[in-house]
């Protein structure tokens, strides 16, 4: 493991938002400046699958947990090639972790993937101030240090409403996962989570991971047994003709599967309506209750747009999950088609594992409309290796 005779001096560090507010601290990671949509997380785990959460895109995350960097980083443990959050705000960074499984220290992954980040902030307090205001946009800077600057370059920031960003990442070309005796999965890729991969792996699906902007035409190719629209970053409003093409692919017949960015272009396809939260959900501890069992799950969430429950016509969708926190619409089940969608995060990575079981309800909803074998239900819900 990389230890920390090689982390260079600590440097002074200021993070600025768009509000005015600027708190001072010591540069971790890459030296440099960075910006965009500021959020927290509340997970006390797993801050590289975070990291390289691709939903993250062009946002700042600020961990609620306060002593990080403690178990350094694992090579497995990235849910991206790299990490894709645009900076990295903590309280406390641990320069000297203790994990012999460990490949390197946070900061050395840090620097290794020129990531910019800073500690000895009161993430408390600017938890607090998020909440109140909304979220807003910052920047973080080891360099400039002087406060009007850097909070005019954070009001100057784009605003993730209205951004696309779904298309600057995922896959350039058609790829194969994984290849199994059980259905055919199309994954389209918006930015899709390594561990949402493994887990259709592990219930032994030939999976196809191809560009969000493949034809319906390309995708039908493959003789699917079902289609997966992923997770990803940005505004789906946006999106005009990803929608339009997801509406083409429910026509096909096939079942459909949505997680989060998914979850929202399956809504906006169905004609139901999306807005920005004014905080959104981040973290691996949100209830959400399964309104055909009444059980409760805990689980992983990260998203900062939702389907406006008002909107959703009852002849085309019902609600199946919500959050217990504020009643946000969390799953759906579709009426005129074999879909289902969520959005919240049931392949955890990090997070619990309670959801897991939504996979299988996916590959029963395609053994009864496609007449597919599928394997039974895999012993353990925990993450598999890549």
């Amino acid at each position: 493991m990389t230890t920390s005779n090689d982390t260079p001096t600590p440097a002074p560090a200021k993070l600025a938002l768009s509000d005015g507010t600027v708190v001072s601290g010591e540069a971790i990671g890459q030296r440099g400046l960075a910006g965009g949509e500021l959020c927290f997380n509340t997970s006390m785990t797993g801050y590289q699958e975070i990291m390289t959460d691709p939903s993250y895109v062009g946002q700042l995350m600020m961990m609620t947990y306060p002593h990080i960097g403690n178990y350094a980083a694992t090579f497995d443990h990235d849910e991206a090639a790299s990490p894709m959050i645009a900076g990295f705000i903590v309280r406390d960074f641990t320069r000297r972790p203790s994990n012999p499984q460990a490949d390197e220290t946070l900061d050395a992954y840090m620097r290794r993937h020129e990531l910019v980040g800073i500690s000895g902030v009161d993430t408390r307090m600017l938890v607090r101030h998020i909440r109140n205001r909304g979220v807003m946009n910052a920047v973080i800077s080891s360099d400039e240090m002087d406060d009007d600057v850097l909070v005019q370059k954070a009001k100057d920031w784009p605003s993730m409403s209205g951004l696309d960003l779904a298309s600057e990442i995922g896959v350039d070309a058609p790829m194969t996962f994984a290849e199994g005796d059980g259905p055919t999965i199309v994954v389209y890729d918006y930015g899709v989570k390594r561990n949402i991969l493994r887990s259709f792996r592990q219930r032994g699906c030939t999976v196809h991971v191809v560009p969000g902007s493949t034809s319906v035409e390309e995708a039908m190719d493959y003789d699917p047994d079902g289609i997966f629209l992923s997770n990803g970053p940005g505004d789906p409003r946006a999106m005009s003709a990803a929608i339009e093409r997801t509406g083409q692919l429910i026509e096909t017949g096939r079942p459909l599967f949505g997680i989060c960015l998914g979850h929202q272009l399956l809504s906006l396809a169905q004609g139901f309506d999306v807005y920005k939260m004014f905080v959104g959900h981040r973290g691996a501890n949100h209830p959400v209750q399964n309104l055909d069992t009444g059980r409760v799950e805990v689980t992983t969430q990260n998203h900062g747009f939702a389907v406006d429950p008002e909107s959703i016509d009852s002849s085309k969708a019902r609600i199946t999950h919500v959050n217990l926190n504020d009643d946000t619409v969390e799953g759906m089940r579709f009426k005129t088609f074999a879909g289902l969608s969520l959005q919240y995060h049931p392949e955890a990575s990090p997070g619990p594992h309670d959801s897991q079981y939504l996979f299988d309800t996916f590959m029963t909803m395609i053994s009864e409309e496609r007449d597919v074998e599928i394997a039974p239900p895999p012993e353990s819900r925990s993450p598999v290796s890549a």
